[in-house]
């Protein structure tokens, strides 16, 4: 098979000729029809996570279907459409797993990082990882909801808005844009916060009732001016913009931050005090969380605006994310 690896942390892609895996027990082998490219594949690409040994395949936006099943799977079988996400497998036996928080296991494993994910015609993955993909929706743009489709799904339904309550996202690129395609088809008012006045048609095509030029208004007033936001889904990875928005929360609003920064985010407790307001963080998903990102999106005709590469390119589709030029997720076609 075909693979881009990397070698060794910080080195170019390397796309090499590999073995087929073989599936261990507990195991299933994907036969990768496409895999998204994120942001959080610098992690491995530059070595900045611990659980990285070298060399290393990354992705974990995946989309194919199983090709073998090792022993003790039965939850799957040969030709099933399966998706694999950020969520690489877990133990079942430690305390957060007992509880239900499959994300948050003690020794749980990340696709592409803890072991070699989808930027190869195929890779293996323990059967828990898992999720399966409608046959309405077309692996390319499947791949991404399994990483920036779950999260902000999941962030917005496990936020504690209701229907009709505003919700702003704020920023319009890989994440923000299906934060607002989710947040219209789940009844809330939605609001676009952008720097970049041109979003502003897309943002409304896409399901927005408002759209906020943050560049030229105080993001926070012109949400108190509409009365509050119940929740600010942050999906821009700017700890300035994140700041600044925690004015525009109502009593007992959030904003809750799925676009990690780099610096650490400043924050006014006084505001946070009057209105009874939080920040708040979350992660994506397990692999329950994805397929259900997977089926309402189905449902919902929700789609990722892509731009696809073949393997062999995987260079130019990595330095598309990287420069911020693609639009909106950079996906491998195999």
């Amino acid at each position: 098979m075909q693979a881009a690896v990397v070698p060794e942390a910080g080195a170019d892609f390397e796309v090499v000729e590999r073995e087929v895996p073989e599936p261990a027990p507990g195991e299933v082998r994907i036969s990768v029809d496409a895999c998204g490219i994120c942001h959080s594949d610098v992690y491995a690409k530059e070595g900045t996570n611990p659980v990285v040994s070298y060399p290393r395949v990354p992705g974990h936006e995946v989309a194919g279907h199983v090709d073998a099943v090792g022993d003790a799977v039965d939850t799957w079988e040969v030709g099933d459409r399966v998706g694999v996400g950020w969520h690489g497998g877990h133990c079942s036996t430690c305390d957060q797993c007992r509880q239900g928080n499959f994300l948050q296991c003690e020794n749980g494993e990340i696709t592409g990082l803890s072991y070699d994910g989808g930027y190869a015609e195929y890779m293996t993955a323990p059967s828990e990882a898992l999720a399966k993909i409608p046959e309405s929706l077309d692996a390319a743009a499947a791949a991404p909801l399994l990483c920036a489709g779950v999260t902000t799904f999941n962030a917005l339904r496990n936020s504690d808005a209701n229907v009709g309550d505003l919700v702003a996202v704020q920023g319009v690129g890989g994440l923000g844009h299906l934060g607002i395609q989710y947040a219209h088809a789940a009844g809330f008012e939605t609001a676009a916060i952008s720097r970049t006045p041109e979003k502003e048609s897309l943002a409304k095509e896409l399901g927005a009732d408002h759209f906020i030029n943050a560049a030229e208004t105080d993001a926070g007033q012109r949400l108190q001016e509409l009365g509050g936001a119940d929740v600010v889904l942050a999906t821009a990875p700017s700890s300035d913009a994140i700041s600044s928005i925690v004015s525009g929360i109502g009593v007992d609003g959030s904003v809750v931050v799925v676009g990690v920064p780099g610096e650490p985010v400043e924050v006014s407790a006084q505001q946070l005090v009057q209105n009874r307001g939080a920040v708040e963080g979350w992660a994506s998903g397990h692999a329950r969380d994805s397929q259900d990102t997977l089926e309402f999106s189905s449902l919902r005709d929700i789609a990722p605006e892509i731009e696809t590469y073949p393997l062999e390119d995987v260079d130019e589709a990595y330095g598309q994310m990287i420069e911020n030029e693609a639009r909106f997720r950079a996906v491998l076609e195999l």
